[in-house]
């Protein structure tokens, strides 16, 4: 699907120059090595609660990409280390997600049949927007509609567009952006693999000296 994506995307003339999808195949350290410092942002989208999100934040961080994400894993820790306002948080937090859980009352459905943007996002799936993505489509359609949307996607889908605005906005103010990227760098060091090991060797394996 992202190929296919990509083939409309990219032979869009009113696109040409402003945005590009490229999917690169077996992701790995190698490659990680070449896009991580070549990054401006780091999206880190995972749902609150589901501990998704590990350490190429981190890296993303350290190489002063500026991070935009759930309240999740990871993120939690870089937000308390660089503040609000040099990172870009949208959607529920854990908190909000327990809730549906004890509730049961979150119902993709609904929120797809009463936000015409939001349905038009999802129909695109299945009624040939995309081209040539009938098989995958379907699944993910079926998978956010019929199956009421285990990771709750749907209900964050429009503060993850506004947080998109946010941080295209940011990045046309340079001097700011680059003042976010120094700090994220600056604070950083709590992330390196020697601490993080320390860490895991005294409050996981319980190590002693």
């Amino acid at each position: 699907m992202i190929n296919e994506l990509a083939n409309l995307i990219n032979n869009d003339s009113s696109l040409n120059g402003k945005l590009k999808v490229a999917f690169l195949e077996n992701y790995n350290v190698s490659l990680a090595e070449l896009i991580i410092p070549a990054a401006n942002g780091s999206e880190q989208i995972s749902l609150a609660s589901k501990e998704a999100s590990g350490t190429s934040n981190m890296k993303f961080m350290m190489t002063g990409a500026i991070t935009l994400a759930t309240l999740d894993g990871a993120n939690i820790e870089i937000k308390d280390e660089v503040s609000n306002d040099n990172i870009v948080i949208f959607g529920m937090d854990k908190d909000d997600v327990y809730r549906h859980y004890e509730r049961h009352d979150y119902y993709s459905r609904s929120i797809y049949e009463n936000n015409p943007i939001i349905r038009r996002v999802v129909d695109s799936f299945i009624n040939g927007t995309i081209p040539n993505i009938q098989g995958e489509g379907t699944e993910i359609y079926e998978s956010l509609i019929t199956h009421n949307d285990e990771y709750f996607l749907l209900e964050d889908f429009t503060a993850y567009v506004e947080a998109q605005e946010k941080i295209d906005q940011l990045y046309r103010n340079q001097e700011q952006w680059m003042r976010m990227s120094l700090i994220n760098i600056t604070n950083s060091d709590k992330f390196t693999s020697d601490d993080t090991i320390t860490q895991y060797a005294k409050e996981i394996w319980q190590l002693k000296n």
